[in-house]
């Protein structure tokens, strides 16, 4: 298939139809994308948004654009991600919709739920359920297929908060996915359920699930995103006192984020292999991890996480007697927040912090 596109991309550029060479271009994209290689995607991102500013044609532009976001998402470049997915509002316009998106998906709809992501990642809940709320409705009025592609980024968004509506969204997502016959977002659906499941703890069945839906996802081809399942699936490996095998996931992620350098789960992972280190009675390791957490998400700006990395390490300290030092680490970084106080994360954060003082 890369020889075909390559081959394509060169009868393109013999014509002086830009759109032509463009569209050759994210066909090449999405093979890279596909197969993890998020230098090479970004690269053609950029090279299509280029050609747009060559030719003054804004839907080129905006083609690369929010591809170019898409990618700087997934090497946990969040703030570059969200500079680039704000200048993609055009999509809005129906004359740069066409080209600007791909066969798969409709571009506006999929940028706003991109973005919500993104804004969830940076602590800013409130003005990332806005983007949600407009992507669906906005996807929904397109059709049910469009709806399963948002669905994935919104439930996403839900989950690492703990929003209640992730399951109702998860459930929606599971019976598009199977009407649609979407093998990969099929895996995903029944991923994002076992994680559901395990936050209620039925902790079992969910472990199940991830497990059954990291196996659909990996049968297409995909990699991008496993990483997500992986570390789902070693807190569900936790909750079950089953350290070891919660690890092993943990330690593939490690390997499949040093190969693709995907690394929009780092903070989650180490997050993730605290609380396993902390259950398994290694409180030094424990604490380690959670600074390494802490250290990922103020490079990165996610504010998510760092919140959520200094909670756990908080509530270690205060069960060791550092009630002093646990409030100085905490009070600080839920105090950054300005929005979202009915989200779990903030809500779990603030109850600590009563606690303590």
């Amino acid at each position: 298939m890369g020889e075909a596109i390559a081959r394509a991309r060169e009868l393109a550029g013999r014509v002086d139809r830009p759109e032509y060479l463009a569209a050759v271009l994210i066909g090449q994209y999405a093979y890279h994308l596909v197969r993890t290689e998020y230098r090479l995607a970004l690269s053609l991102a950029e090279r299509i948004e280029k050609i747009g500013e060559a030719r003054n044609d804004v839907a080129i532009q905006l083609a690369g654009r929010r591809r170019s976001g898409y990618i700087r998402l997934r090497l946990g470049e969040f703030i570059a991600a969200r500079a680039l997915l704000e200048r993609c509002h055009d999509l809005a316009d129906p004359a740069h919709r066409a080209l600007a998106g791909s066969i798969s998906d409709d571009p506006y709809s999929g940028m706003l739920a991109t973005l919500a992501v993104t804004l969830t990642y940076l602590g800013y809940f409130d003005q990332a359920q806005l983007r949600m709320n407009e992507a669906l409705c906005e996807a929904h009025r397109l059709g049910h297929a469009q709806a399963s592609f948002v669905l994935l980024d919104v439930t996403w968004a839900e989950l690492i908060t703990g929003a209640d509506e992730s399951q109702r969204h998860a459930k929606e997502l599971l019976a598009l996915s199977i009407e649609h016959g979407f093998p990969v977002h099929l895996g995903w659906a029944t991923a994002f359920r076992g994680k559901c499941l395990t936050a209620l703890g039925q902790v079992q069945e969910g472990q199940m699930l991830l497990l059954q839906g990291l196996a659909t996802i990996r049968a297409t081809g995909f990699v991008m995103g496993t990483l997500y399942v992986l570390v789902g699936l070693a807190e569900a490996y936790g909750m079950l006192d089953r350290l070891v095998e919660g690890l092993n996931c943990l330690a593939e992620a490690a390997q499949i984020i040093e190969t693709t350098e995907e690394r929009i789960f780092d903070a989650e992972l180490h997050l993730m292999r605290g609380d396993l280190l902390n259950a398994a009675g290694d409180r030094a390791a424990a604490e380690q991890s959670y600074y390494e957490a802490i250290a990922i998400a103020q490079r990165q700006s996610t504010k998510l996480f760092e919140l959520r990395a200094a909670t756990n390490l908080a509530r270690l300290w205060r069960d060791q007697g550092k009630r002093n030092e646990a409030c100085k680490l905490l009070a600080p970084i839920y105090g950054w927040f300005t929005e979202g106080f009915e989200t779990p994360v903030l809500q779990d954060a603030k109850a600590l912090l009563d606690q303590l003082t």
